[in-house]
């Protein structure tokens, strides 16, 4: 007896390629500007540290995942809201505390590297945290809605 798979294979190699796609994406909507990927376009004035590549691979990790799970057939919310916020919030984590206009408005050369600079980790754990809280969610959907039988079949064989 063969059992269908739980996934069907275009759903699958759909959802490869979102997530393949949502990976490059961030990779360099949050890379190029924060200079993490080296550019003509943009610089810092405070170097790279290496929590930012951390943070950064695992915001394009749990966006790539976030972004397979649209491929998958369910009727579930898509949690725009926790995606967004979680990749701004990454953005502004891995960025040049210095760089940021409106942090350096706020608090001021010294101030951005004397209280934003180590806040930074923290609002990266938020962008992750809401980018996981959004997964879960989208998959605890997806889980639900398969267990709802097709309406017109029947359960007993």
């Amino acid at each position: 007896m063969n059992a269908a798979p739980l996934i069907p294979r275009e759903a699958r190699v759909t959802a490869v390629s979102y997530g393949l796609g949502a990976a490059l994406v961030t990779t360099l909507l949050i890379g190029i500007p924060t200079v993490l990927i080296p550019n003509p376009w943009f610089s810092r004035m405070e170097p790279v540290r290496p929590q930012d590549y951390v943070f950064l691979a695992l915001t394009v990790m749990l966006t790539a995942i976030l972004a397979a799970s649209y491929a998958l057939p369910a009727a579930c919310p898509l949690h725009e809201g926790k995606l967004a916020a979680g990749g701004f919030l990454s953005f502004i984590a891995v960025g040049c505390p210095v760089c940021n206009k409106v942090v350096v408005l706020a608090l001021g050369a010294s101030g951005a590297m004397s209280y934003f600079a180590p806040l930074q980790p923290l609002i990266a754990l938020v962008s992750i945290a809401l980018l996981g809280s959004a997964i879960r969610l989208r998959y605890c959907a997806i889980r639900t809605a398969r267990q709802v039988p097709v309406p017109g079949t029947s359960t007993t064989t």
